[in-house]
């Protein structure tokens, strides 16, 4: 298990919300050392990461994954891409054997013994409580990060293959499961530009990179799973959140660090999505960083505060933040 502490993003040095690709090549040094090298993040928050996961899976699996047509030989290449990044960046954490033409990956973090044929197609997957369905499934219960798949066809179609999605954002996979770019980001504010050349845009993925990118937002609690059907345990108002009560103040600030890897062999993307929450009450006590916050916040249209839950709270939030 590693004990370090999760890292530190900070997307808003411009003071202004945009809606832009941002992207940098992977490895950009944003201040994390070697951890801004990797795809996949690991760090001593990972059990709650897990449990959370474990909790959503629960639920009903296919309301977090939602997996495509996606043609065998494509999700084999993946499946073993993602074995080989994760024992390349975490080698006490993951131990990849063969024996026998069988592939037997060791998760140190959840002790679970994955084994798959020679085609990296999961055969045994332990524990049997979990009943991983294949080896996305399986793969993506070893990490911190959500999992989304976007195949490119050859006439330059896309589409979402795959997303394993524990923790939404007040989105749901299977609402997105099946569309394009273009359609997955129709409820978004500002997408206008990109979405003019989102053909273009989804080539230079495949083709360059990886890269990595941020999005970032405000939320009034730090839970992980935001799905927007409330789940029959919890009370619906709660669970939606996005309530700022400036008598008793709870804000974070919502970090995604998305790592786009392009898979030109089998025409995919593969997508990772990193949750972060930084405390927004400590954040304010570095003037700098409050003042930048203040001026993003501002610079939200109308639409976007409506998008982001912050049409109602904008105003209690710039107040609390001027206070001492």
């Amino acid at each position: 298990m590693s004990t370090r502490d999760q890292n530190c993003y900070f997307p808003l040095q411009k003071g202004r919300y945009e809606v832009t690709p941002g992207l940098n090549t992977l490895g950009t040094d944003f201040g994390n050392v070697h951890d801004d090298k990797l795809i996949f993040q690991i760090d001593a928050n990972f059990p709650r990461y897990r449990e959370e996961k474990v909790t959503a899976r629960k639920e009903r699996l296919e309301k977090y994954y939602c997996a495509g047509t996606l043609a065998p030989d494509k999700k084999s290449y993946i499946t073993r891409f993602i074995i080989n990044r994760l024992c390349q960046e975490h080698p006490t954490l993951f131990r990849h054997q063969v024996r026998n033409t069988h592939h037997h990956l060791l998760c140190r973090l959840t002790d679970d013994r994955l084994k798959f044929d020679a085609d990296f197609v999961l055969l045994n997957p332990l524990p049997y409580s979990n009943c991983y369905v294949d080896g996305l499934d399986a793969l993506a219960m070893q990490v911190q990060e959500d999992i989304a798949l976007v195949e490119i066809t050859d006439n330059g179609n896309d589409r979402i293959t795959a997303l394993h999605l524990c923790f939404p954002n007040h989105w749901s996979a299977e609402d997105k499961i099946g569309q394009s770019f273009l359609d997955s980001h129709a409820p978004v504010p500002g997408m206008t530009k990109i979405n003019q050349h989102a053909e273009q845009l989804l080539t230079s993925l495949l083709h360059r990179g990886p890269f990595v990118r941020f999005a970032w937002g405000l939320a009034t609690d730090d839970r992980l799973n935001h799905h927007p059907v409330t789940p029959d345990y919890a009370d619906a108002e709660e669970w939606q959140g996005r309530c700022f009560d400036p008598t008793n103040p709870e804000l974070y600030l919502r970090v995604e660090r998305q790592v786009i890897q392009g898979l030109p062999t089998i025409g995919i993307l593969l997508f990772t999505i990193r949750t972060y929450f930084y405390d927004v009450a400590i954040l304010k006590r570095a003037p700098e960083k409050r003042q930048v916050l203040q001026s993003a916040l501002q610079s939200m249209s109308a639409a976007t505060l409506n998008y982001k839950g912050l049409t109602q709270n904008r105003s209690l939030i710039m107040d609390w933040l001027n206070r001492d």
